[in-house]
This record gives C-alpha cells, sequence and structure tokens, in this order.
C-alpha cells in the first residue's frame, strides 16, 4: 500500500488556523491552574486520547520555557515547546506553541492563551490557540488541531476530577498514574446515511428527540432543554413496565454543528452511574455522517457499575437504532 501524499494532500488545507474552545471543570480555579503550569500534572493528561508524554518539562514564568515530547500509542514521537509571554496566577497563561521535528526544526508556529474564570467552586476555561504551518505538509495537521485539544481538555477534567472539591492542594492519588481512559469510557460509532445538518437538528430539536431517544419500549419527556454552554437539560426517560428514570445534565460545550458535550449531574440519587460526561460528534463523510457517543465516568468501577446495572452500551445501540429508523422516516416524507 502506498504512503499518502502528504504535501498533495495538504495543498488544498488551509496553511493557519485558529479555535476557541470553552468548557467548565468541577474543581476550583487554582486547582486546574496548576494543573497547567505544574509539569506533574501536566503530563498526565497533556495530548489526545492514548498519547503519553515521556518528557514533559515546564518553568511557569513570564520568559520560562515549556518542553513536552508525545507519544502517540504507535509509538511515533512529536516534540512541542514554548516560552511563556504572560502568567496571571490563576488566571490566565500565554505561550508560544511551536511543534517541531526530530531535528527539532518548526513544523507549527502557534501562540495559545488560556483564561481561567471562577465560578464558585468551578472554573470557566477559555482556549484560544492558533497555529500556522511553516513546512508545507504541516498543513494537514490542522485539520486533527480541534478534535486533539478537545481530547486533551477532557483528559484534563478527568484528572482534576480527582483532586479535591475544596481547597487548593492534590491529594497523593492525584499524581497517581490515572487509570485508563479506555477503562472509564463507552464509546459507541455509527455512520447515518444522512446528511450532518439533519442529524444535528433530530438532535436539539426538543420536539424530534423524543421521537428517538431511549431504548426500545422507552418514552420520554422533555422538561427544559437549553442547547447551549451552562445550558440546562431535565427528561424523563418512561421504561415500558413504567419505571420513570429522571435525568438532569448541564451543556458544557455546543458547537454546531459538529460536537455536543454535556455533564450529567442528577439522576438516581447515589448511583455512580448518574455521574458522567457524554460527548456526541458529528462527523461528515459526503452525504453521510459518522455519529460517535462518548460517555466518560469517574472511574472504571463506575463505568462497569453501568454497564453491567443498566445495560448501557446496549441501551445506547438501540437509540442509535431508532435514530436510524427516525431518519429513514424523515427521508421519505
Amino acid at each position: 500500500m502506498a504512503a499518502p501524499n502528504v504535501e498533495s494532500d495538504a495543498a488544498t488545507k488551509p496553511a493557519e488556523r485558529e479555535i476557541v474552545i470553552t468548557r467548565v471543570f468541577d474543581a476550583p480555579r487554582a486547582l486546574v491552574f496548576k494543573a497547567w503550569t505544574d509539569p506533574k500534572h501536566l503530563k498526565l493528561w497533556w495530548g489526545p486520547n492514548g498519547f503519553t508524554n515521556p518528557v514533559c518539562e515546564a518553568d511557569a514564568r513570564v520568559g520560562g520555557a515549556w518542553r513536552i515530547v508525545m507519544r502517540a500509542p504507535d509509538g511515533t514521537e512529536y516534540p512541542c515547546g514554548g516560552v511563556y509571554s504572560e502568567i496571571v496566577e490563576s488566571e490566565r497563561l500565554v505561550f508560544t506553541n511551536i511543534a517541531t521535528d526530530k531535528e527539532g526544526n518548526p513544523v507549527l508556529d502557534g501562540l495559545t492563551t488560556v483564561t481561567f474564570v471562577e465560578q464558585g467552586n468551578k472554573t470557566k476555561l477559555t482556549l484560544q490557540t492558533r497555529a500556522v504551518a511553516v513546512v508545507p505538509y504541516a498543513a494537514a495537521y490542522l485539520a486533527g488541531m480541534e478534535m486533539g485539544w478537545t481530547q486533551s481538555l477532557q483528559r484534563l477534567a478527568a484528572h482534576v476530577a480527582k483532586a479535591p472539591k475544596r481547597g487548593n492542594s492534590w491529594t497523593n492519588a492525584t499524581t497517581a498514574p490515572a487509570e485508563s481512559l479506555a477503562d472509564r469510557e463507552i464509546v459507541i460509532t455509527r455512520v447515518f446515511d444522512a446528511p450532518r445538518e439533519l442529524i444535528w437538528n433530530a438532535w436539539i430539536d426538543p420536539k424530534q428527540i423524543v421521537r428517538w431517544w431511549g431504548p426500545r419500549g422507552f418514552t420520554t419527556t422533555i422538561h427544559e432543554m437549553d442547547v447551549r454552554p451552562g445550558g440546562v437539560w431535565k427528561h424523563t426517560m418512561h421504561g415500558p413496565d413504567g419505571t420513570d428514570y429522571p435525568s438532569q445534565s448541564v451543556f458544557i460545550e455546543v458547537v454546531k454543528p459538529e460536537r455536543i458535550v454535556y455533564s450529567m449531574v442528577g439522576g438516581k440519587k447515589g448511583d455512580p452511574g448518574h455521574q458522567f460526561e457524554a460527548t456526541w460528534t458529528f462527523e461528515a463523510q459526503g452525504d453521510k455522517t459518522r455519529l460517535t457517543l462518548r460517555m466518560l465516568f469517574a472511574s472504571a468501577k463506575a463505568r462497569e457499575h453501568v454497564a453491567k446495572k443498566y445495560g448501557v452500551i446496549e441501551a445506547g445501540n438501540q437509540t442509535l437504532d431508532r435514530l436510524g429508523e427516525y431518519l429513514a422516516g424523515r427521508r421519505m416524507q
């Protein structure tokens, strides 16, 4: 099999990209800030899913340098680093973000600004980053920039979730190696023969989502559905045996028509299966759409609990089956 022609592909891709991501972390601002500036913590969450950081150095002061070597699951290493140009304790970080090849030559040249806003005992973080391809083939890397940062922030959320809910210090457990992301998540993917916008609207419209949400035999009542960052979603699923399953979530990210992220914050009291973060991604593939649901739990034990007690994997597949049937009906109208 021939290797892909990266330079040819890159010619059709932008040589510069800027993204902005905002999300709320269930942790005090000082803790989230420290996770960005202390290399002991930085190395545990930096990079996309499955990546590790065998080299992680950070001299968090104005003019100080940072350097990370990310290692992909296949063993490929991706060095990056830069210099801090602005540091306001617990409020703001600005640093250059330069990816290099193995010889240290720049591949991508970027600037990243991270702001931290206190919201009670939580933290609203806004990441603004811009990158320019220094060499022609690096333009292809820009396509994955948003997904890479999104997955990094998901890993950061899981990391700070292990910290105390109060106070600004980390327990010993927080500095211990985190459980594998795969051990704590459930992933379900489906390709639908329908355009992305159609599926997006079927998700965010309360009148449509009740037509397909939940496993077979279930119905859903929407009490409130405010699809925007910080918006609340309250609904009750009614089982075939008459049992009601109340649910309350808060939307963290809504990027039309690409991604929806929400945190499940209310359900059956005391049940760890009702505390998780869900990420839905909508990827256009011509006239079709790849839809991926990721459910991230606080621990592998919580993930195992909900998988066994509620059969959530089968329930998720049945829900996507119902979505496919609903979309097919829409196309026939």
